[in-house]
Protein backbone atom coordinates (compact mmCIF):
# COMPACT_ATOMS: atom_id res chain seq x y z
CA UNK A 1 0.00 0.00 0.00
CA UNK A 2 1.20 3.52 -0.66
CA UNK A 3 0.48 7.18 -0.22
CA UNK A 4 0.54 8.64 -3.74
CA UNK A 5 1.83 12.18 -4.21
CA UNK A 6 1.30 14.18 -7.41
CA UNK A 7 3.95 16.92 -7.33
CA UNK A 8 3.67 19.71 -9.92
CA UNK A 9 2.40 17.07 -12.33
CA UNK A 10 1.25 17.93 -15.87
CA UNK A 11 1.24 16.26 -19.27
CA UNK A 12 0.95 17.25 -22.91
CA UNK A 13 0.87 14.94 -25.90
CA UNK A 14 2.46 17.73 -27.96
CA UNK A 15 6.27 17.80 -28.23
CA UNK A 16 6.56 21.53 -27.45
CA UNK A 17 3.53 22.79 -25.51
CA UNK A 18 3.39 26.59 -25.34
CA UNK A 19 0.20 27.29 -23.36
CA UNK A 20 -2.02 25.70 -20.73
CA UNK A 21 -4.48 24.69 -23.47
CA UNK A 22 -1.79 22.40 -24.93
CA UNK A 23 -1.86 20.22 -21.80
CA UNK A 24 -4.19 17.22 -21.62
CA UNK A 25 -3.44 17.11 -17.89
CA UNK A 26 -3.02 20.49 -16.25
CA UNK A 27 -0.84 21.04 -13.19
CA UNK A 28 -1.77 18.86 -10.21
CA UNK A 29 -0.54 18.90 -6.64
CA UNK A 30 -2.28 16.32 -4.47
CA UNK A 31 -1.57 13.76 -1.76
CA UNK A 32 -3.71 10.64 -1.94
CA UNK A 33 -3.86 8.90 1.42
CA UNK A 34 -2.43 5.42 1.88
CA UNK A 35 -5.20 2.83 1.94
CA UNK A 36 -8.10 4.94 0.67
CA UNK A 37 -10.28 4.21 -2.35
CA UNK A 38 -10.47 6.99 -4.96
CA UNK A 39 -12.62 7.33 -8.06
CA UNK A 40 -11.49 9.51 -10.96
CA UNK A 41 -14.76 10.80 -12.38
CA UNK A 42 -15.40 12.93 -15.44
CA UNK A 43 -16.53 12.97 -19.05
CA UNK A 44 -14.54 11.31 -21.84
CA UNK A 45 -11.36 13.19 -22.69
CA UNK A 46 -11.02 14.99 -19.36
CA UNK A 47 -7.65 13.41 -18.50
CA UNK A 48 -8.67 10.50 -16.24
CA UNK A 49 -6.87 7.73 -18.11
CA UNK A 50 -3.87 9.97 -18.77
CA UNK A 51 -3.44 10.49 -15.03
CA UNK A 52 -3.94 6.79 -14.28
CA UNK A 53 -1.34 5.78 -16.87
CA UNK A 54 1.17 8.26 -15.41
CA UNK A 55 0.62 6.77 -11.94
CA UNK A 56 1.10 3.24 -13.30
CA UNK A 57 4.23 4.13 -15.30
CA UNK A 58 2.74 3.47 -18.74
CA UNK A 59 3.15 7.19 -19.53
CA UNK A 60 5.94 9.57 -18.52
CA UNK A 61 4.71 13.05 -17.50
CA UNK A 62 5.82 16.18 -19.32
CA UNK A 63 6.58 17.79 -15.97
CA UNK A 64 6.49 17.03 -12.27
CA UNK A 65 6.89 13.90 -10.17
CA UNK A 66 4.99 10.86 -8.88
CA UNK A 67 5.92 9.66 -5.39
CA UNK A 68 4.91 6.44 -3.64
CA UNK A 69 5.34 6.83 0.14
CA UNK A 70 7.57 9.87 -0.56
CA UNK A 71 9.86 7.87 -2.88
CA UNK A 72 10.19 9.33 -6.38
CA UNK A 73 9.01 6.71 -8.89
CA UNK A 74 8.64 9.06 -11.88
CA UNK A 75 11.33 7.29 -13.88
CA UNK A 76 10.60 3.79 -12.61
CA UNK A 77 9.02 1.34 -15.07
CA UNK A 78 5.67 -0.24 -14.22
CA UNK A 79 7.37 -3.44 -13.03
CA UNK A 80 9.20 -1.55 -10.26
CA UNK A 81 6.14 0.29 -8.96
CA UNK A 82 4.48 -2.84 -7.55
CA UNK A 83 1.01 -1.99 -8.79
CA UNK A 84 -1.80 -3.96 -10.40
CA UNK A 85 -3.81 -2.43 -13.24
CA UNK A 86 -7.08 -3.58 -14.80
CA UNK A 87 -7.98 -2.10 -18.18
CA UNK A 88 -11.27 -1.29 -19.88
CA UNK A 89 -11.16 -4.38 -22.09
CA UNK A 90 -10.08 -7.93 -21.17
CA UNK A 91 -6.39 -8.82 -21.02
CA UNK A 92 -6.15 -12.60 -20.59
CA UNK A 93 -4.07 -15.54 -21.80
CA UNK A 94 -6.44 -17.44 -24.09
CA UNK A 95 -4.45 -20.68 -24.03
CA UNK A 96 -4.49 -20.84 -20.21
CA UNK A 97 -7.30 -22.02 -17.98
CA UNK A 98 -9.15 -19.55 -15.80
CA UNK A 99 -7.26 -20.99 -12.83
CA UNK A 100 -3.86 -20.47 -14.45
CA UNK A 101 -4.79 -16.93 -15.54
CA UNK A 102 -5.68 -16.02 -11.96
CA UNK A 103 -2.59 -17.74 -10.57
CA UNK A 104 -0.13 -16.22 -13.04
CA UNK A 105 0.73 -12.99 -11.09
CA UNK A 106 1.42 -15.04 -7.95
CA UNK A 107 3.41 -17.83 -9.63
CA UNK A 108 5.40 -15.20 -11.52
CA UNK A 109 6.60 -13.90 -8.13
CA UNK A 110 7.38 -17.35 -6.72
CA UNK A 111 4.49 -17.60 -4.27
CA UNK A 112 3.97 -20.86 -2.36
CA UNK A 113 1.76 -23.32 -4.26
CA UNK A 114 -0.64 -23.84 -1.35
CA UNK A 115 -1.11 -20.09 -0.97
CA UNK A 116 -1.65 -19.71 -4.74
CA UNK A 117 -4.35 -22.39 -4.73
CA UNK A 118 -6.10 -20.83 -1.73
CA UNK A 119 -5.95 -17.30 -3.09
CA UNK A 120 -7.15 -18.32 -6.57
CA UNK A 121 -10.14 -20.12 -5.04
CA UNK A 122 -10.96 -17.03 -2.95
CA UNK A 123 -10.78 -14.66 -5.93
CA UNK A 124 -12.77 -17.05 -8.13
CA UNK A 125 -15.51 -16.91 -5.53
CA UNK A 126 -15.46 -13.11 -5.56
CA UNK A 127 -15.89 -12.95 -9.35
CA UNK A 128 -18.35 -15.84 -9.53
CA UNK A 129 -16.16 -18.21 -11.57
CA UNK A 130 -15.55 -21.16 -9.23
CA UNK A 131 -17.24 -23.55 -11.66
CA UNK A 132 -15.12 -22.34 -14.61
CA UNK A 133 -11.63 -22.63 -13.14
CA UNK A 134 -10.62 -25.52 -15.37
CA UNK A 135 -11.95 -24.00 -18.60
CA UNK A 136 -9.64 -22.39 -21.15
CA UNK A 137 -10.11 -18.64 -21.48
CA UNK A 138 -10.44 -19.02 -25.24
CA UNK A 139 -14.11 -19.09 -26.19
CA UNK A 140 -15.37 -17.36 -23.05
CA UNK A 141 -17.53 -14.27 -23.43
CA UNK A 142 -16.04 -10.77 -23.17
CA UNK A 143 -17.95 -10.45 -19.88
CA UNK A 144 -16.26 -13.57 -18.46
CA UNK A 145 -12.83 -12.56 -19.74
CA UNK A 146 -13.13 -9.17 -18.06
CA UNK A 147 -13.97 -10.86 -14.79
CA UNK A 148 -10.73 -12.84 -15.18
CA UNK A 149 -8.87 -9.53 -15.72
CA UNK A 150 -10.43 -8.15 -12.55
CA UNK A 151 -9.48 -11.28 -10.65
CA UNK A 152 -5.88 -11.09 -11.87
CA UNK A 153 -5.73 -7.50 -10.68
CA UNK A 154 -7.08 -8.39 -7.24
CA UNK A 155 -5.18 -11.63 -6.62
CA UNK A 156 -2.03 -10.04 -5.15
CA UNK A 157 -2.25 -8.77 -1.59
CA UNK A 158 1.13 -6.97 -1.47
CA UNK A 159 0.65 -4.27 -4.14
CA UNK A 160 1.22 -0.55 -3.55
CA UNK A 161 -1.98 0.28 -5.41
CA UNK A 162 -4.77 -1.25 -7.46
CA UNK A 163 -5.65 0.78 -10.57
CA UNK A 164 -8.89 0.26 -12.51
CA UNK A 165 -9.51 1.94 -15.88
CA UNK A 166 -13.30 1.72 -16.48
CA UNK A 167 -13.14 -2.03 -15.77
CA UNK A 168 -16.89 -2.73 -15.84
CA UNK A 169 -17.64 -1.41 -19.33
CA UNK A 170 -18.28 -4.86 -20.82
CA UNK A 171 -19.91 -6.35 -17.69
CA UNK A 172 -23.68 -6.85 -17.59
CA UNK A 173 -25.57 -4.44 -15.25
CA UNK A 174 -26.40 -6.97 -12.51
CA UNK A 175 -22.81 -8.25 -12.34
CA UNK A 176 -21.55 -4.64 -12.26
CA UNK A 177 -23.36 -4.10 -8.97
CA UNK A 178 -22.01 -7.37 -7.54
CA UNK A 179 -18.42 -6.64 -8.60
CA UNK A 180 -18.54 -3.08 -7.23
CA UNK A 181 -19.68 -4.55 -3.93
CA UNK A 182 -16.86 -7.11 -4.02
CA UNK A 183 -14.26 -4.43 -4.80
CA UNK A 184 -15.47 -2.37 -1.85
CA UNK A 185 -15.37 -5.46 0.36
CA UNK A 186 -11.83 -6.22 -0.84
CA UNK A 187 -10.77 -2.68 0.00
CA UNK A 188 -12.21 -2.90 3.51
CA UNK A 189 -10.56 -6.29 4.09
CA UNK A 190 -7.06 -5.56 2.79
CA UNK A 191 -6.82 -1.77 2.80
CA UNK A 192 -5.24 -1.39 -0.63
CA UNK A 193 -4.89 2.07 -2.12
CA UNK A 194 -7.39 1.89 -4.99
CA UNK A 195 -7.89 4.27 -7.91
CA UNK A 196 -10.91 3.65 -10.10
CA UNK A 197 -11.48 5.55 -13.36
CA UNK A 198 -15.08 5.93 -14.52
CA UNK A 199 -17.48 8.32 -16.25
CA UNK A 200 -20.40 6.77 -14.33
CA UNK A 201 -21.30 8.75 -11.22
CA UNK A 202 -23.11 5.77 -9.66
CA UNK A 203 -19.96 3.65 -9.89
CA UNK A 204 -17.85 6.47 -8.45
CA UNK A 205 -20.16 7.38 -5.59
CA UNK A 206 -20.82 3.79 -4.49
CA UNK A 207 -17.19 2.65 -4.72
CA UNK A 208 -14.99 5.45 -3.44
CA UNK A 209 -14.07 7.03 -0.12
CA UNK A 210 -13.11 10.14 -2.09
CA UNK A 211 -14.25 11.12 -5.58
CA UNK A 212 -11.82 13.10 -7.73
CA UNK A 213 -13.85 15.04 -10.30
CA UNK A 214 -11.92 16.04 -13.42
CA UNK A 215 -12.88 18.59 -16.04
CA UNK A 216 -10.81 19.74 -19.02
CA UNK A 217 -7.61 18.14 -17.72
CA UNK A 218 -7.95 19.58 -14.22
CA UNK A 219 -9.07 18.26 -10.84
CA UNK A 220 -11.94 20.60 -9.98
CA UNK A 221 -12.89 18.95 -6.70
CA UNK A 222 -11.88 16.05 -4.51
CA UNK A 223 -14.20 15.04 -1.71
CA UNK A 224 -16.71 12.62 -0.26
CA UNK A 225 -19.95 11.99 -2.14
CA UNK A 226 -21.74 14.17 0.43
CA UNK A 227 -19.33 17.07 -0.08
CA UNK A 228 -19.71 16.89 -3.85
CA UNK A 229 -23.48 16.93 -3.55
CA UNK A 230 -23.87 19.64 -0.91
CA UNK A 231 -21.08 22.06 -1.87
CA UNK A 232 -19.94 21.58 -5.48
CA UNK A 233 -16.83 23.73 -5.86
CA UNK A 234 -17.28 24.07 -9.63
CA UNK A 235 -20.41 24.30 -11.76
CA UNK A 236 -19.31 21.17 -13.64
CA UNK A 237 -19.36 19.18 -10.38
CA UNK A 238 -22.89 20.37 -9.68
CA UNK A 239 -24.00 19.52 -13.20
CA UNK A 240 -22.24 16.13 -13.39
CA UNK A 241 -23.14 14.84 -9.91
CA UNK A 242 -26.81 14.22 -9.26
CA UNK A 243 -29.76 13.15 -11.36
CA UNK A 244 -30.89 15.62 -12.50
CA UNK A 245 -27.83 17.78 -11.97
CA UNK A 246 -27.71 21.19 -10.35
CA UNK A 247 -29.71 24.04 -11.88
CA UNK A 248 -27.30 26.81 -12.98
CA UNK A 249 -28.68 30.28 -13.72
CA UNK A 250 -27.07 33.59 -14.68
CA UNK A 251 -27.47 36.11 -11.89
CA UNK A 252 -26.41 39.41 -10.40
CA UNK A 253 -25.48 39.20 -6.72
CA UNK A 254 -25.49 42.14 -4.34
CA UNK A 255 -24.98 41.39 -0.67
CA UNK A 256 -27.57 38.82 0.40
CA UNK A 257 -29.77 39.23 -2.69
CA UNK A 258 -29.58 37.90 -6.22
CA UNK A 259 -31.45 39.05 -9.31
CA UNK A 260 -32.27 36.49 -12.03
CA UNK A 261 -34.04 37.79 -15.14
CA UNK A 262 -35.33 40.82 -13.24
CA UNK A 263 -36.62 38.77 -10.28
CA UNK A 264 -35.10 39.09 -6.82
CA UNK A 265 -34.00 35.97 -4.92
CA UNK A 266 -33.07 35.89 -1.22
CA UNK A 267 -29.72 34.26 -0.42
CA UNK A 268 -28.90 32.59 2.85
CA UNK A 269 -25.74 34.71 3.33
CA UNK A 270 -24.13 37.92 2.16
CA UNK A 271 -21.45 38.01 -0.52
CA UNK A 272 -18.66 40.43 -1.32
CA UNK A 273 -18.76 42.16 -4.75
CA UNK A 274 -18.10 39.61 -7.52
CA UNK A 275 -16.29 39.93 -10.85
CA UNK A 276 -16.77 37.97 -14.05
CA UNK A 277 -19.63 35.65 -14.91
CA UNK A 278 -21.85 35.19 -11.87
CA UNK A 279 -24.25 32.25 -11.53
CA UNK A 280 -26.48 30.64 -8.93
CA UNK A 281 -26.39 26.87 -8.52
CA UNK A 282 -29.36 25.18 -6.86
CA UNK A 283 -29.96 21.45 -6.79
CA UNK A 284 -33.48 20.26 -7.73
CA UNK A 285 -33.82 18.92 -4.17
CA UNK A 286 -33.71 22.52 -2.86
CA UNK A 287 -36.24 23.81 -5.40
CA UNK A 288 -40.03 23.76 -5.07
CA UNK A 289 -43.11 24.81 -7.00
CA UNK A 290 -45.45 27.42 -5.54
CA UNK A 291 -48.31 29.77 -6.32
CA UNK A 292 -48.40 33.51 -5.78
CA UNK A 293 -46.00 36.30 -6.65
CA UNK A 294 -42.76 35.20 -5.00
CA UNK A 295 -39.99 33.35 -6.85
CA UNK A 296 -39.34 32.87 -10.54
CA UNK A 297 -42.26 32.64 -12.99
CA UNK A 298 -42.09 29.37 -14.94
CA UNK A 299 -44.00 27.18 -17.34
CA UNK A 300 -44.16 23.47 -16.56
CA UNK A 301 -43.13 21.48 -19.62
CA UNK A 302 -43.52 17.93 -18.31
CA UNK A 303 -43.58 15.79 -15.18
CA UNK A 304 -41.62 12.53 -14.92
CA UNK A 305 -42.71 10.05 -12.25
CA UNK A 306 -39.65 7.92 -11.44
CA UNK A 307 -41.22 6.06 -8.52
CA UNK A 308 -39.32 7.48 -5.55
CA UNK A 309 -40.20 11.03 -6.56
CA UNK A 310 -41.33 13.21 -9.44
CA UNK A 311 -39.02 15.27 -11.63
CA UNK A 312 -40.68 18.46 -12.85
CA UNK A 313 -39.15 20.06 -15.95
CA UNK A 314 -39.98 23.76 -16.00
CA UNK A 315 -39.01 26.60 -18.33
CA UNK A 316 -37.83 30.03 -17.21
CA UNK A 317 -37.20 32.41 -20.11
CA UNK A 318 -35.79 29.58 -22.23
CA UNK A 319 -33.73 28.02 -19.41
CA UNK A 320 -34.77 24.63 -18.03
CA UNK A 321 -35.14 24.39 -14.25
CA UNK A 322 -35.59 20.97 -12.67
CA UNK A 323 -37.59 20.42 -9.50
CA UNK A 324 -37.75 17.25 -7.43
CA UNK A 325 -41.15 16.79 -5.79
CA UNK A 326 -42.22 14.06 -3.39
CA UNK A 327 -43.87 11.02 -4.94
CA UNK A 328 -47.33 11.88 -3.58
CA UNK A 329 -47.09 15.64 -4.14
CA UNK A 330 -50.00 17.22 -6.00
CA UNK A 331 -48.90 19.52 -8.81
CA UNK A 332 -51.68 21.86 -9.90
CA UNK A 333 -51.93 24.14 -12.97
CA UNK A 334 -51.63 27.30 -10.83
CA UNK A 335 -48.18 26.29 -9.59
CA UNK A 336 -46.29 28.64 -11.87
CA UNK A 337 -43.54 29.87 -9.55
CA UNK A 338 -40.29 28.33 -8.40
CA UNK A 339 -38.82 29.10 -4.99
CA UNK A 340 -35.28 28.21 -3.91
CA UNK A 341 -34.39 27.15 -0.37
CA UNK A 342 -31.68 29.69 0.59
CA UNK A 343 -29.77 26.98 2.47
CA UNK A 344 -29.27 25.12 -0.81
CA UNK A 345 -28.15 28.05 -2.99
CA UNK A 346 -24.51 28.20 -4.11
CA UNK A 347 -22.96 31.26 -5.77
CA UNK A 348 -20.36 30.92 -8.53
CA UNK A 349 -18.02 33.41 -10.20
CA UNK A 350 -16.38 32.22 -13.43
CA UNK A 351 -17.61 28.69 -12.67
CA UNK A 352 -15.94 28.46 -9.22
CA UNK A 353 -17.90 28.48 -5.96
CA UNK A 354 -17.66 31.64 -3.87
CA UNK A 355 -17.76 31.28 -0.10
CA UNK A 356 -20.26 33.61 1.61
CA UNK A 357 -18.98 36.31 3.92
CA UNK A 358 -18.32 35.03 7.43
CA UNK A 359 -18.20 31.39 6.31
Amino acid sequence: MAKITLDNLAHSYLPNPTSEDDFALKELNHDWVDGEAYALLGASGCGKSTLLNIISGLLHPSQGRILFNDRDVTNDPTTKRNIAQVFQFPVVYDTMTVRDNLAFPLRNRGADAAYVAERVQQIAGMIGMEDMLNRKARGLTADAKQKISLGRGMVREDVNALLFDEPLTVIDPHMKWELRTQLKSLHHEFGHTMIYVTHDQTEALTFADKVVVMYDGRVVQMGTPQELFETPQHTFVGYFIGSPGMNVLDATVTGDKAVIGGHEIALGHGFAPLDGKVELGVRPEFTRLATGEAGLPVTIKRIEDVGRHKIVRADFNGTEINVIAEEGAEITPDMNRIIFDPAGVNVYANSWRVAPQGA
